[in-house]
C-alpha cells in the first residue's frame, strides 16, 4: 500500500467544539487558548525551518538509509524447532511493513500521530499546543512529538526531556522526511520502538503478548499494544489487565473519533477476549548444551557483537528428540552409578555422524541447570588407553606394520631425565610376543609404548593434529598411554575420521546460518577431505572391532559390527568408551569434576561400555546394519 493510499484511508482529525485540551488550566478561555495555539504554531513552524539550516552539529540522518537495527539471533534444531533466542539488550525481529497488521498500523497512528501522512516531520498544531502547556506548567509536560520525531529521538538523542532536545528532534525529523518515504519511516518506527519486557519492535512484542505474528493481530490486540508505547511496563497486560484495557479503550476511542473504525468495530474490539502469551525474553534454552556450543561457534566465526545483534537464523545438526534421549540416558546412568556408591560422578557424551561429521548429540554433564560447564567441549581429561588407536594408526600409515604384525609385551625401561621409567601393564604382568590386534584388544601398555618409540612420538602427535586434536602434547614416553588432556568432542571426532576411512569434514553443531532476510552467512554442507590414509584407517577400525568382539570392550557389543576402545587412567579418575558403527560414532566419559578417584577397580569396559551400549541401542533403532569396509579394499601405503 502506497503512503498516498494509506493516507487517504485516514481522514483528518476532527475535534469537537467542546474538546478541552487543557482541562483545569484555570482562567484561560477557549478563544484565548485557540489564538495562542495558532500563533505559537506559526512561530514554531517558521522558526523550525530556520533551525533546520542552523543546526549543523546534529547527527546526519542520511546514514539511516543503510541503517541495520540490532536483531535477535534464533537457534533451531535440524527440523526447525526453536531452541532459544540470543540477544543483547534488544530482543527484536525486524519485519517489513506489509507483514504488520493494518489494525496495528492504524492503532499506533491514532495513538501517536493522527496526522502522520499529512505533515513533513512535525505537526505545527501539536507542537504549538505542547508549547502552551509547557509554558503554563513551567516545564516539559507535553511532547507534541510526531512519529518521525520519536524515531529520531530513539535513534540519535538522549531521553532527557528538555526544550533543546525537542528542537533537535524537530530539526532531525524535517531532515529525515526529506530522504525517506512515509512508509519507510513507519516501518522503521514500528520495528524500533520499545514495547516492554525487553521486546523491541512489533514482531517480538506480538509473539510475547499474544503468541502470534504481528501480521495477524486483531483490532482489540492492536489497540492494547498501541496503548503500551508511552509507558510499556505500566500498561502491560502482564502487569495489570485492568490498566491495559483502559489504554485499549482510549486508543479505540481515538480511532473512532478519527473515523478510522466504525462504532460496531469499536464495540466488538472492546468485547474481544484477550488471550495472553508469555514473556519470552531471556527465556532460557530447550537444549542448553547444544545452544551454548552453537553460540561459542558463532562467536568465534562472526564475533560476539554479531551474535547478540546480527539477527541470525541458525539451523543446528541436532534433532531435539534425539538429544533429549541422550540427556535422559546420561541422567539415568548418573543415578545408577550414584546408587552404586560412585558419588559426584559426571558423565559427558558426544555422538557424531562419521559421514558428515555433524554432531547428533552433545551432553556436557548430568544436569545443565545446576552447572553450565560443558564437559563435552571444555573438559580436557586424560583418555587413557582410548588414545592407543592413534599410535597404531601412525604405525599402519608407515606401511611397515599390519594388524597381524608381532609386538613384544616384555619388560622395558626408558631414561626419563635423571630417572628411569618402567612402564607396566594394568595387570602387572607380561605376555610376550603378540599381534597388534591382540595387544589392542587386551589393552596392553608396553607394546604400544614400544611401537610409539619405533615410529616416533612426533609422528603420533602429527596424527593427532591432523585429526583436529588441539590439546597440548609432548613427545614423552608415556604419551601412548593417553597421559594428556582431551575433550570428548575431540575423541568422538577423531574416531569418526577412522570410521570414514580417513575422510573428514570439520565437526560442527551448525548446518546453516542465514541473516533475517534469508541470505546465507554460513553453509556447513559437508565437503570431506581425505586427511588420513584409508588403508591405515580401515586397519585401525579392523583392530578396534576385536576390542568389542573379544577384548576389553565386550560389554559394548550390539549384535552388529562395532569398533571401539575402552580407556581407564591411573587411579581410576577418568573412564572412557569411544566406539563407532559406520553411521554413528559416540564417545562417553565418566569422572568427577574434582579429579578424584571414581572407584577402585573401575574400568571403561566395566563401567562405561554399558552406558555407551544403552545409548547406541536407542540411537540405532530403525537404522539398518552396515559392515565396515575391509582394509583389503584400499591400497596399502608404501613403506617409509
Amino acid at each position: 500500500m502506497s503512503s498516498r493510499t494509506f493516507a487517504n484511508k485516514h481522514p483528518k482529525e476532527k475535534v469537537s467544539p467542546g474538546f478541552e485540551f487543557f482541562k483545569g488550566v484555570g482562567q484561560v478561555t477557549g478563544a484565548t487558548l485557540l489564538s495562542i495555539t495558532l500563533l505559537s504554531s506559526s512561530i514554531v513552524a517558521g522558526g523550525l525551518v530556520g533551525l533546520a539550516i542552523s543546526f549543523r552539529n546534529l547527527p546526519d540522518v542520511r546514514q539511516l538509509r543503510n541503517f541495520i537495527p540490532s536483531e535477535t539471533t534464533y537457534i533451531y534444531d535440524v527440523k526447525g524447532r526453536l531452541l532459544t533466542r540470543i540477544h543483547g539488550e534488544a530482543n527484536r525481529e525486524v519485519v517489513p511493513l506489509d507483514r504488520i497488521s493494518p489494525n496495528l498500523k492504524r492503532a499506533v497512528l491514532a495513538s501517536e500521530d493522527g496526522h502522520f501522512y499529512n505533515h513533513h516531520g512535525i505537526n505545527p498544531t501539536g507542537v504549538g499546543r505542547a508549547v502552551v502547556v509547557n509554558l503554563i506548567a513551567g516545564g516539559v509536560k507535553e511532547g507534541g512529538s510526531t512519529i518521525t520525531m520519536q524515531l529520531v529521538k530513539n535513534l540519535f538523542l538522549s531521553q532527557k526531556r528538555a526544550f533543546t532536545r525537542k528542537l533537535a528532534e524537530a530539526v532531525l525529523a524535517i531532515r529525515l522526511e526529506q530522504i525517506l518515504t512515509k512508509n519507510q519511516i513507519l516501518e522503521m518506527y514500528l520495528n524500533q520502538v520499545y514495547w516492554g519486557h525487553n521486546n523491541y519492535g512489533v514482531q517480538t512484542a506480538a509473539r510475547s503478548y499474544f503468541s502470534k505474528s504481528a501480521e495477524f493481530l486483531t483490532l482489540g490486540e492492536s489497540a492494547m499494544m498501541a496503548g503500551l508505547i508511552q509507558a510499556p511496563e505500566d500498561f502491560s497486560p502482564f502487569a495489570s489487565m485492568e490498566r491495559a484495557k483502559q489504554k485499549q479503550k482510549e486508543v479505540l476511542g481515538r480511532m473512532l473519533g478519527l473515523n478510522w473504525i466504525t462504532q460496531k468495530e469499536h464495540d466488538d474490539a472492546l468485547k474481544q477476549e484477550i488471550k495472553l502469551g508469555r514473556i519470552r525474553s531471556f527465556g532460557g534454552s530447550a537444549l542448553p548444551y547444544i545452544t551454548n556450543s552453537v553460540a561459542q561457534e558463532l562467536a568465534s566465526k562472526f564475533g560476539r557483537d554479531v551474535l547478540l545483534k546480527g539477527g541470525m537464523r541458525v539451523q543446528t545438526t541436532v534433532d531435539t528428540k534425539f538429544q533429549e534421549m541422550a540427556e535422559g540416558t546420561v541422567k539415568k546412568w548418573h543415578r545408577r552409578l550414584s546408587g552404586q556408591g560412585l558419588y559426584k560422578n559426571q558423565i559427558a557424551l558426544v555422538a557424531i555422524d562419521p559421514r558428515t561429521h555433524f554432531v547428533k548429540a552433545l551432553v556436557g554433564g548430568v544436569d545443565s541447570k545446576t552447572s553450565e560447564f560443558n564437559r563435552a567441549t571444555q573438559a580436557q581429561r586424560q583418555p587413557g588407553s582410548a588414545f592407543k588407536p592413534f599410535v597404531y594408526y601412525t604405525a599402519f600409515a608407515t606401511g611397515k606394520y599390519t594388524p597381524n604384525s608381532i609386538v613384544m609385551d616384555t619388560p622395558v625401561r626408558y631414561r626419563d631425565g635423571s630417572n628411569w621409567y618402567y612402564p607396566r601393564n594394568y595387570d602387572g604382568g607380561f605376555s610376550g610376543a603378540m599381534s597388534i590386534r591382540t595387544a589392542l584388544s587386551q589393552s596392553r601398555n608396553i607394546p604400544v609404548i614400544k611401537l610409539g618409540k619405533a615410529v616416533g612420538m612426533n609422528r603420533v602427535i602429527e596424527t593427532c593434529r591432523t585429526l583436529g586434536i588441539k590439546s597440548p602434547m609432548e613427545p614423552v614416553t608415556s604419551l601412548p598411554l593417553g597421559a594428556i588432556g582431551m575433550t570428548p568432542l575431540e575423541m568422538a571426532s577423531a574416531y569418526a575420521t577412522f570410521a570414514n576411512y580417513g575422510w573428514q569434514s570439520p565437526s560442527t553443531v551448525i548446518v546453516r546460518v542465514t541473516d533475517s532476510s534469508g541470505n546465507i552467512l554460513l553453509d556447513n554442507t559437508p565437503k570431506p577431505q581425505r586427511v588420513l590414509d584409508s588403508w591405515a584407517s580401515a586397519s585401525t577400525i579392523d583392530i578396534l572391532q576385536s576390542v568389542v568382539n573379544g577384548g576389553t570392550g565386550k560389554a559394548a557389543a550390539l549384535g552388529r559390527p562395532v569398533a571401539g576402545k575402552t580407556g581407564t587412567t591411573s587411579s581410576e579418575k577418568d573412564i572412557w568408551f569411544v566406539g563407532t558403527v559406520p553411521q554413528l560414532t559416540t564417545a562417553v566419559w565418566v569422572g568427577r569434576d574434582d579429579n578424584r578417584q571414581l572407584s577402585s577397580g573401575a574400568t571403561g569396559g566395566g563401567m562405561v561400555a554399558p552406558i555407551w551400549r544403552d545409548f547406541m541401542v536407542q540411537a540405532l533403532k530403525g537404522v539398518p546394519v552396515e559392515r565396515f569396509k575391509s582394509p583389503s579394499q584400499f591400497p596399502r601405503p608404501k613403506s617409509n
